[in-house]
């Protein structure tokens, strides 16, 4: 089940507002280009702002999330209507033929088992055409991202307009390595007060090559994250 955060419509609608800065998306959009890629699978689109980024260019875009509100969001983005949206996980997609599949933010550290990330690269596997590309990023545990999770260093109040002011926290419940987990809450103007509670898991590299290359893939380079130096690899694969 997708967490509150992307599937209470009262939270998925706050999500961009609460969190405009998607500069860390320019880097896949070079990557697109770099790659020559016209039709693009997005795995956990979200509120789809990739998406509509990529077909506002031109790209040919399948937005796959299983977090229906989020989906309801992005419908109404710019650009939108030149999307196909799924609802649903690459475990159960239609026959697809996408020359790139991405895994942008968080995506690829949402699936805590072995046998559920397996699957998924499995069925993005499926989705790609001969020689397609599945591009990830996932955070290095090393540098402890988790750490600064906590309500004094991620409050934020924001003036949404026809809302008004929102405040929201994340507060660090429990590090049991390699799972994390963390509690979001969000305050509304009226006192209304919304939460979501989330687990991420923190792979190590040779853990993510090994898993791409059992599922049929070819790592052909891990990249620094350029938003986020020495703190995400970018794993660039080819489908074999």
């Amino acid at each position: 089940m997708p967490d509150a955060l992307f599937d209470d419509p009262r939270l998925a609608a706050l999500y961009d507002p609460l969190d405009p800065d998607r500069s860390d998306l320019d880097a896949y959009v070079a990557i697109v280009d770099e790659l020559g890629a016209r039709r693009v699978l997005d795995v956990g689109c979200g509120t789809g702002t990739f998406a509509c980024l990529l077909a506002q260019r031109g790209v040919e875009v399948v937005g796959l999330d299983p977090a229906g509100a989020s989906l309801d969001v992005a419908r109404t983005k710019p650009g939108a209507e030149r999307v196909r949206w799924l609802h649903g996980d690459a475990t159960a997609l239609p026959p697809l033929q996408v020359d790139l599949a991405t895994m942008t933010a968080n995506v690829a550290q949402v699936f805590l088992t072995d046998d559920a990330w397996a699957a998924t690269l499995r069925g993005v596997h499926d989705a790609l055409a001969p020689g397609g590309w599945l591009v990830l990023e996932t955070r290095v545990p090393a540098r402890r991202a988790w750490e600064g999770w906590v309500r004094e260093a991620t409050t934020t109040r924001v003036d949404v307009p026809d809302v008004g002011p929102v405040e929201s926290w994340t507060d660090l419940t429990d590090v049991s390595l390699p799972f994390v987990s963390f509690h979001d809450t969000t305050v509304l103007p009226d006192g209304t007060t919304l939460h979501s509670d989330s687990t991420l898991r923190f792979r190590e590299r040779e853990e993510v090559e090994t898993s791409l290359v059992a599922c049929g893939f070819e790592v052909v380079d891990v990249r620094d994250a350029p938003d986020r130096p020495g703190r995400e690899w970018v794993f660039v694969a080819r489908r074999g």
